[in-house]
């Protein structure tokens, strides 16, 4: 009885829940001063203390834990219905329900305290003091091609050769911790994206996230950055210093994958710097193929062959995964960044391009 009491007081918060996590997302000043500059940058700090020296990731360690449970108890389930009468089979029925809603109740809790209120903070480009606005073709195009010049001097420093491709010599470990590096040449310029106590783990689910399309994630829970081990080397870096990002606050993908950006071109490496303009590259080239095929073309044609071989080489790799279940996987990944103030869904990540463009200006201005 006593337990029966506790799971029905912690199911029947979770409307209360959702209500008061609607009311804070109307309220990003709040977030950003109370939450996000506040609570969370404890907590965060207290997840990667207690956990980041344990070199396996303990999220996928409690999410697999979580799926056997969950199997255990289906299967408990069925096997009770065709032992029981009708009266039974209600009782059951309404348990198991109960059951579930408080496991909902509890996990949307530690969700949103322990990190998920970050999607309803002010916006990155407020915080750098960057001026976003509509963006023309004209400067989309001035854009990349200072990328394109950055992305073909790196390059060439590393081959010396602009048709070879980039076969970069580091093993995961090495690269997680190179990845700090960017970080606190970072924090030099911009002491609000300061990084410490590192929890970067190869995840144990890789060849799943490859199947799915997602070269990493930051488990909520634990505050651990998942990266897919299986990903093609040259995006790792920029991989990398992106889900480092969400792991200080940034939860929007196009934030995260600015300041991914930033810190990887940050970095002393010229490995993380080709990363961070490679990624940069990509996205700027396909806004300008959505508005002029021909424009494109042309830019791609001042990009080193080796650069393309690379692409190619990606290209290949995330082909052999592709599966007939991705497309749902990734329906069901664009509700979930909607329900949580990215309009855009899985499109917000190329809302990079308007915080590049911003940055570039904002460069160009003070020199």
């Amino acid at each position: 009885m006593q337990n029966y009491k506790k799971k029905l007081f912690l199911a029947s918060t979770l409307p209360f829940q959702v209500m008061f996590v609607q009311f804070l997302s109307q309220n990003p000043a709040w977030i950003e001063v109370f939450y996000s500059n506040g609570f969370y940058i404890y907590i965060a700090n207290f997840l990667r203390i207690i956990l980041g020296w344990i070199p396996f990731s303990v999220g996928d360690i409690l999410g697999l834990f979580f799926i056997f449970l969950l199997i255990k108890g289906v299967y408990h389930f069925i096997k009770k219905l065709f032992h029981n009468n009708l009266k039974e089979y209600f009782k059951i029925i309404s348990l198991q329900f109960l059951s579930l809603i408080t496991i909902v109740s509890v996990l949307y809790f530690c969700f949103y305290a322990f990190w998920g209120l970050n999607y309803f903070r002010e916006p990155l480009a407020k915080n750098l003091n960057l001026q976003q606005a509509t963006y023309t073709t004209n400067q989309l195009v001035e854009t990349t091609q200072k990328i394109v010049y950055q992305l073909n001097k790196t390059h060439f420093e590393i081959t010396k050769n602009d048709t070879l491709k980039v076969q970069v010599p580091y093993n995961t470990t090495e690269m997680y911790d190179l990845a700090t590096n960017g970080y606190q040449n970072l924090a030099k310029k911009y002491p609000q994206l300061a990084y410490k106590n590192p929890s970067i783990k190869s995840s144990l689910v890789s060849l799943l996230q490859s199947y799915n399309g997602t070269a990493g994630y930051l488990n909520p829970i634990t505050g651990e950055a998942q990266i897919n081990n299986q990903i093609p080397k040259t995006s790792f870096p920029a991989t990398t210093c992106h889900e480092m990002a969400h792991q200080i606050g940034w939860a929007a993908e196009n934030d995260a994958n600015f300041v991914g950006f930033l810190a990887s071109v940050a970095n002393n490496d010229l490995y993380f710097k080709y990363s961070g303009y490679r990624m940069a590259y990509i996205y700027c080239i396909n806004e300008i193929y959505k508005r002029d095929k021909k424009l494109s073309e042309k830019i791609k044609n001042t990009v080193h062959k080796g650069i393309y071989k690379d692409f190619h080489a990606s290209f290949l790799h995330w082909n052999q995964f592709k599966n007939p279940i991705e497309p749902y996987l990734k329906k069901g990944y664009n509700s979930y960044l909607k329900a949580n103030k990215q309009e855009k869904g899985i499109n917000s990540y190329s809302y990079v391009v308007d915080l590049l463009i911003a940055y570039f200006n904002k460069i160009d201005k003070n020199n």
